[in-house]
């Protein structure tokens, strides 16, 4: 496993991300095809034994549960200081509480402290916003995140999608305050989705700021043949949400890794990952697993280098799709 700094700060994670949203309570929140508590247990340990150090959650994953369980397991096969724990804030956690969600000073502030209890930790590495707030004056939430910051409950601050010039904002407040500076940025990109390579990729390589994304594998549609389907796939509504408009486009760069991965006899999501990889903008890819050989494949992709020709190969067919994922 390789270890890079999350944009410029100084802190290390690994090239690859485990995310833990797979790790919940299915009755619990719209991830109905999550696995259990012992399900999930053994996808930590097989994460730390291949080097990963970097985990991320969400408050509003399963409705918390997935903080709970990643909590437990981490505590059990890992040392607090050899972790690099991410969560985030935004979503609806009560919903009859008006402020039981978004990004408010009053939100943010009772998130925090909810997460915590719920991971069992002092503090998150990475506390991150999950989605930019319409309701609350932007300085409002930069200025509590500050505080977090300073109470020691995070250690560092993130941001996840939105618009280039809205990132671009935030930033620009927080170096004219003297407040905590976001570090990276969460946000949609894989093969089959790159409308972030026009704005927000330049940006973050601009402004020093890590780029982990979120769906590097198009929730598993790169990396299986097109039309075959998965208890995860069948289930998942957000899949239908973000690529169903683009299926022509997409099921031609879906045959080219195919063809890549064939040629090169390693699985469709070393191919799809290691293209990310690729990219100089691109720290820490956020990969979830429920299978043992989705973990395996993510860190051998790591080693795995493409030409600059099956790159070409892979990217010629995208067509520009509709903003997505915000």
């Amino acid at each position: 496993m390789d270890y890079v700094n999350l944009g410029a700060s100084g802190l290390k994670v690994s090239r690859v991300c485990l995310g833990c949203m797979a790790y919940a309570d299915a009755a619990q929140g719209f991830h109905k095809w999550a696995l259990s508590e012992e399900e999930s247990r053994p996808f930590f340990k097989q994460a730390l034994e291949l080097g990963v150090n970097f985990f991320d959650t969400a408050n509003i994953y399963s409705n918390g549960t997935s903080e709970e369980i990643t909590g437990r397991a981490l505590k059990d096969f890992a040392r607090r200081e050899e972790v690099v724990v991410a969560t985030k804030v935004h979503g609806i956690m009560r919903k009859d509480d008006p402020n039981g969600r978004g990004l408010s000073r009053k939100a943010i502030m009772t998130e925090i402290d909810a997460s915590l209890k719920r991971l069992g930790m002092d503090y998150v590495d990475l506390y991150q916003i999950h989605r930019y707030d319409h309701d609350t004056p932007i300085e409002e939430t930069l200025e509590a995140l500050h505080d977090v910051v300073k109470a020691g409950k995070a250690l560092y601050i993130g941001a996840s999608s939105m618009w280039a010039w809205q990132f671009m904002q935030a930033l620009a407040l927080q170096k004219a305050n003297g407040w905590t500076r976001f570090i990276s940025m969460q946000n949609h990109v894989n093969l089959i989705y790159r409308e972030e390579e026009r704005e927000m990729l330049p940006l973050c390589r601009d402004q020093g700021i890590g780029v982990i994304p979120w769906s590097p594998l198009a929730r598993g549609r790169l990396a299986r043949p097109w039309g075959e389907s998965t208890k995860r796939s069948e289930l998942d509504n957000l899949q239908k949400l973000l690529y169903t408009r683009t299926e022509d486009a997409d099921r031609r760069i879906v045959d080219r890794v195919g063809e890549i991965a064939e040629a090169r006899g390693v699985p469709r999501a070393q191919v799809a990952l290691a293209w990310l990889l690729a990219n100089p903008d691109v720290t820490a890819p956020i990969v979830g697993a429920t299978k043992v050989t989705h973990l395996q494949d993510a860190a051998a992709a790591v080693s795995l280098k493409l030409t600059s020709d099956e790159i070409a190969r892979l990217e010629e067919p995208y067509a520009p799709h509709p903003v997505a994922g915000m």
